[in-house]
C-alpha cells in the first residue's frame, strides 16, 4: 500500500494539535491526499462523575466539535477536503481502528507522547491494531521533507518500507537513504576475541547489505551505511543517528527479523516510539 488517498489525524486537545494540523496540510498537499479526518475521542467517563452536576446542560460532544472545527478551519492551509469526527470511546486505540477500517484509512498521525503532555495515542497495542501506515510526530516537528531515512535488517519485509519513502520522496523531491544497525553477538565474547569477531560480523553484515539492496527496486539510487549498535541499544543508535543526519522523516516497517538486529512491532519499533524522537517516525504496514 503506496498511495496515501486518506489520512486519519488523532487530535487530544494539547498542544501537539498544533503541530499535527500543520503537518497534516503540508503532507496531504505532498501526496495530493483526497481527504483528511480529524478525530478527538472524549472519555467521558473519566470526567462525569467529578463535574455530573456542572455539565449536565452541556453538549460536551458539540462544544468540542465545535471548537475543533474551528481550530482545523483556521489552521488547515492544506488543498485536501476534511472533516472533524468527535466520539465517546472508552478505547481510543480500538475507536481509531474502526475509523480506520470504516473510512479506508491509509495513514494515521499520532503525536509522539514521549514529549508533550497529552493522552498519548500510541501504543503497542495501536501498532498491532491499525491495518494502515502510521506516522508519529514529536511537537517541534517542522513541516519539510528534504532528508528521507529507512532502517532496515534486510529482511523481506523491510523491503515494503522502501517502497513507501521512494514514494514520499519522489512526491517531496528529497533524497532517500538507508541504515542498518549490528550489533556483536554478545553469546560468542568469551569464546572468540574482539579482534578476530568484530571484522568476520562486519564484512557479514556488509556482504549481505549488498545482497538485500540489490532486490529492492530502485536501489541504485538509494545509499546505504552500516553503523555499529556498540553499547547502546538498536532504538536508541537509530534516534541518535536520525538527529545526527538531520533526518526529516525516518521510515521502518512494522516487522523484521534478523540474526544481528531486528525491527519488529512490538521490540525496536514499538521501542523507537518511546524514544526521545526529534523527528517524525513512519511505520509501513
Amino acid at each position: 500500500m503506496t498511495e496515501i488517498k486518506n489520512i486519519l489525524v488523532a487530535l487530544d486537545l494539547s498542544e501537539i494539535d498544533d503541530t499535527l494540523i500543520s503537518y497534516a496540510a503540508f503532507l496531504s498537499d505532498v501526496l495530493q491526499a483526497d481527504k483528511v479526518y480529524f478525530v478527538h475521542n472524549i472519555k467521558k467517563y473519566e470526567i462525569g462523575e467529578l463535574f455530573e452536576d456542572e455539565l449536565a446542560d452541556i453538549n460536551i460532544e458539540e462544544s468540542i466539535g465545535e471548537e475543533l472545527n474551528e481550530k482545523v478551519a483556521s489552521d488547515f492551509k492544506g488543498k485536501a477536503e476534511w472533516e472533524v469526527l468527535i466520539s465517546n470511546d472508552s478505547y481510543t486505540e480500538s475507536l481509531i481502528a474502526y475509523i480506520v477500517n470504516k473510512y479506508a484509512i491509509h495513514l494515521t498521525l499520532v503525536g509522539s507522547k514521549n514529549r508533550v503532555k497529552g493522552t498519548g495515542v500510541v501504543s503497542g497495542k495501536l501498532l498491532r491494531m491499525l491495518r494502515c501506515h502510521i506516522l508519529s510526530i514529536p511537537r517541534e516537528t517542522v513541516p519539510k521533507i528534504e532528508h528521507i531515512r529507512v532502517g532496515t535488517d534486510f529482511s523481506s519485509a523491510s523491503r515494503r518500507s522502501f517502497s513507501m519513502a521512494q514514494v514520499v520522496g519522489k512526491a517531496a523531491s528529497a533524497p532517500v537513504s538507508a541504515v542498518h544497525v549490528y550489533n556483536v553477538p554478545l553469546q560468542f565474547a568469551p569464546y572468540l576475541p574482539k579482534e578476530t569477531l568484530v571484522p568476520v560480523v562486519e564484512k557479514h553484515t556488509a556482504e549481505k547489505g549488498k545482497k538485500f539492496m540489490k532486490k529492492v527496486p530502485g536501489s541504485e539510487n538509494i545509499p546505504l551505511e552500516i553503523v555499529p549498535g556498540r553499547s547502546s541499544s538498536i532504538p536508541e543508535t537509530l534516534t541518535e543517528y536520525g538527529k545526527k543526519k538531520q533526518t526529516d522523516l525516518f521510515f521502518v516497517s512494522d516487522k523484521g527479523g534478523n540474526t544481528f538486529s531486528s525491527l519488529l512491532v512490538g521490540s525496536v519499533t514499538e521501542e523507537l516510539f518511546n524514544e526521545d524522537m526529534h523527528f517524525p517516525l513512519w511505520v509501513c504496514k
